[in-house]
């Protein structure tokens, strides 16, 4: 129906019926940041707690610096914000800028572990015993935010991540709106769900996101203030609520819910490497299916997914038989 009408002038349109909500809007001037110290009760490694919200050395929501800092873009319950995160001596500073700076500062501690008990585990395989040793930095993150996990999550669905980190690269930048405060680079906070719901379908086309994704991402928005509820949910709850979604499936929800709720036990399964690489590092078996690699992780039970990042962390994985996934770009079809 979109293509039988031409477009009407509105504030989000732009000559040739752009929807451009964000590409307009200027960076806000830096004012005053809010600070925030927090003292972790263990060892704090920033780039292992943060690293699984990057979406790709490109991601616009999120920048490591060669300080050791770390820059993150959210869009909040409040609204937009910029949060900067450093660590020394025992302390985490938090800064941050924006209508949802005071949200940020609030869920510091969550976001760098604090709700995550490390000690719950217990390895039962060398492997894991000399990885936790070596790595005793991990704590697993817990946004509060299920919708800026799950949308570029079903941007990963069935393609390489190169094509995934692309194509987030790509909408966040044109949709987004600039980071507030003094972030540096072109970072980005990703879009409203209004805003992803008026983003037009050859845009859709030329970031290489197929129409089953797309439409995914639009049935999601839709109901996006009943998926940001199931933050207040159980994880196995809240993975129940976001497959009511059309195109959202236990791969999908899994990755969300990790990062969301920083669910200690809720493993990835539907990978086309994940079971691999566990059955490799527990087994010697690199052709494991799920059922086996679930098999394997049962001595883990409540904590599957530490155990599943502790044996990626190891560096112990199969070596490549096949060639890579081929990439295609049906942007430039």
């Amino acid at each position: 129906m979109a293509g039988r009408f031409a477009p009407r002038p509105t504030r989000t349109t732009v000559r040739g019926g752009h929807v451009a909500v964000g590409g307009g809007v200027p960076r806000q001037a830096a004012g005053p940041a809010r600070v925030r110290e927090w003292v972790p009760d263990g060892p704090l490694d920033l780039g292992l707690v943060l690293g699984p919200l990057r979406r790709g050395p490109g991601d616009p929501t999120f920048r490591a610096m060669p300080d050791g800092s770390v820059w993150r873009a959210a869009l909040t319950p409040a609204g937009p914000g910029t949060l900067r995160v450093s660590a020394a001596g025992g302390r985490v500073r938090g800064e941050a800028w924006g209508p949802g700076a005071q949200w940020l500062l609030q869920g510091l501690p969550e976001l760098l572990g604090a709700a995550d008990d490390p000690s719950a585990f217990v390895p039962r395989h060398r492997l894991l015993a000399m990885t936790r040793h070596r790595r005793p930095g991990l704590r697993l993150t817990r946004t509060g935010l299920v919708l800026e996990s799950l949308i570029p999550s079903i941007l990963e669905q069935k393609v390489t991540t190169d094509e995934a980190y692309r194509a987030w690269r790509l909408l966040v930048r044109a949709y987004g709106e600039p980071a507030p405060g003094p972030a540096p680079g072109r970072m980005c906070v990703m879009p409203a769900p209004r805003t992803w719901a008026l983003i037009p379908s050859w845009e859709w086309h030329r970031a290489g996101v197929d129409d089953k994704r797309a439409s995914t991402i639009l049935r999601a928005v839709r109901v996006a203030a009943r998926l940001e509820e199931a933050v207040r949910m159980e994880p196995a709850a809240a993975r129940a609520r976001l497959e009511l979604v059309p195109g959202v499936g236990p791969w999908t929800s899994a990755e969300t819910v990790q990062r969301s709720h920083g669910a200690a036990d809720e493993v990835t399964t539907g990978d086309l490497h994940l079971p691999g690489i566990v059955g490799w590092a527990l087994a010697g078996d690199r052709d494991a299916d799920d059922s086996v690699m679930l098999k394997l992780l049962e001595p883990y039970a409540g904590q599957r997914h530490r155990a599943a990042r502790l044996i990626l962390l190891s560096g112990r994985v199969p070596a490549r038989r096949v060639p890579k996934m081929p990439r295609w770009d049906i942007g430039q079809l």
